[in-house]
């Protein structure tokens, strides 16, 4: 089942209607509502080599049983590296299979680097309650080093590393200021076991615990 095309008329929505209800579509169509579970999407996200793709694995055994833990670079394929519009076509797919795994019942954990400018403007955004961001983040000479270190096939070249230590510093200097706002988790000391205990902790705290 799409999210954006009417199990009724066939016909396609771009921008997805929520006014019939808290947890219902409503086709621009045809008018009919449909039933769809909007849920809290929770973005694990910061920069390069803060300690995301490390960490995803962990929180599989902390919140496997109430969440969907998601890394990001799932979708990443050839189809999907449009640069247009902020990466629109990736950001957008990703939350189109967000909204549609959480019909499950569980809420989606993605891990990967998004912060809000690339998701908030979004037709797809109307598909969750809302949308909450923790930031992974690193003292810039030790992200520095983890990024040089590693292989050659990725790809580390210093006009990139000086790029992503950029994109931290904006994400820093602008998380309180962002809408919504971006909390940050600063790993710079922390082992991928604390950070996992320390993420655990903010989603529960976002989403709510286990009853």
């Amino acid at each position: 089942m799409h999210p954006l095309i009417c199990t009724h008329c066939g016909e396609w929505d771009g921008v997805p209607d929520t006014g019939g209800g808290e947890h219902l579509l409503r086709c621009s169509s045809c008018g009919l509502t449909r039933p769809f579970l909007r849920l809290p999407l929770l973005c694990v996200t910061g920069p390069s080599g803060t300690g995301k793709s490390t960490v995803a694995r962990k929180l599989l055994d902390r919140l496997g049983e109430r969440f969907v833990v998601l890394e990001q670079d799932l979708l990443w394929v050839g189809g999907l590296r449009d640069p247009a519009e902020e990466h629109r076509l990736f950001r957008s797919t990703w939350l189109r299979t967000a909204a549609m795994v959480q019909q499950s019942g569980r809420p989606v954990v993605l891990c990967g680097t998004v912060a809000p400018p690339e998701l908030e403007p979004l037709p797809e955004r109307a598909l969750f309650s809302g949308i909450h961001y923790l930031a992974l983040t690193c003292d810039p000479g030790v992200l520095a080093g983890r990024l040089r270190a590693r292989p050659a096939w990725r790809g580390w070249d210093e006009a990139r590393v000086a790029e992503t230590l950029e994109h931290q510093e904006w994400l820093v200097t602008e998380a309180g200021r962002l809408r919504p706002p971006v909390t940050l988790l600063d790993t710079t000391e922390a082992g991928p076991g604390e950070t996992a205990a320390a993420i655990h902790r903010w989603v529960d705290a976002t989403a709510g615990p286990a009853d």
